[in-house]
């Protein structure tokens, strides 16, 4: 008899239950900051040069050099003290140019040049009452040498103390016609013993000494055509024209003078003036 061994049943009690595989759920990255921009500084803009103020180009006069010689004295006579300035504000220009332009008549000496000059002074209408008339008190000369003499040697600020000076054919052409800053800048002259006198006259040159000689007839001309084209630019007050007057007629009393001379014919300008 063959013996089978005995195997006892698969038991059915329930047993540990197999934990079940967990599956690893992947954890989100953590997201990087972004890093903030890095203010960079502004590059400041170059800068450039300011341009200098152009100003508006005076008309070229005819001119003289200074003389070369060191010899040569410059004698005036009749002179204020170095000035001060007290001209009033230049007001814009008048319709001077409007209604008569650089003309009105025909000018043997009184060039265009010097006409468009004078029209383009700011003059302030009623300030001119006087027109002064002197002689150098010297043989030759021109507005260069005169204001180089009143600048360095008479120590006036402003240079040149009249507005204008004519030629008597040595340094200028006879009868040629020079302005003055003092007229393109509406400067108180310098050219008589009273400040009240010399912000509201202004002063002509003839070049010469004339208690030794006449003017030139070319300078009697340009003269005349100066002093009549200047009392139509600076216009009327009160009715009257500026009033022309020679040097001695009108500087004070407690400073005589004799300018513009002897020999200049003071008939001659009383009644062409």
């Amino acid at each position: 008899m063959t013996t089978i061994p005995y195997t006892p049943p698969p038991s059915t009690a329930p047993g540990p239950k197999p934990k079940p595989r967990t599956t690893p759920v992947a954890t989100p990255a953590t997201p990087r900051p972004t890093p903030e921009p890095v203010a960079r500084p502004t590059p400041e803009p170059t800068p450039r040069a300011t341009p200098l103020p152009v100003s508006t180009p005076r008309p070229i006069l005819p001119s003289t050099p200074l003389p070369q010689q060191p010899n040569i004295v410059v004698r005036e006579r009749g002179f204020a003290p170095p000035d001060e300035d007290s001209s009033p504000t230049p007001q814009p220009q008048s319709v001077w140019s409007r209604l008569f332009g650089s003309g009105g008549g025909t000018y043997n000496y009184l060039t265009s040049n010097v006409r468009r000059a004078i029209d383009r002074a700011n003059v302030t209408r009623g300030r001119w009452r006087y027109i002064v008339v002197h002689n150098s008190g010297t043989r030759q000369g021109s507005a260069a040498a005169f204001d180089h003499y009143h600048r360095y040697v008479r120590r006036m600020q402003n240079g040149l103390a009249y507005h204008f000076v004519i030629g008597n054919g040595t340094s200028t052409k006879d009868g040629a016609v020079e302005i003055g800053n003092r007229w393109h800048q509406q400067k108180q002259g310098g050219h008589v013993h009273s400040d009240y006198l010399n912000n509201i006259a202004i002063g002509i040159c003839l070049v010469g000494d004339f208690n030794h000689s006449t003017p030139r007839k070319g300078q009697l001309a340009a003269l005349e055509e100066l002093i009549e084209y200047l009392r139509r630019r600076v216009g009327r007050i009160q009715g009257q024209s500026a009033v022309v007057r020679a040097h001695r007629e009108i500087n004070p009393p407690q400073w005589p003078t004799d300018c513009p001379g002897d020999d200049f014919p003071y008939g001659w300008l009383h009644r062409k003036f």
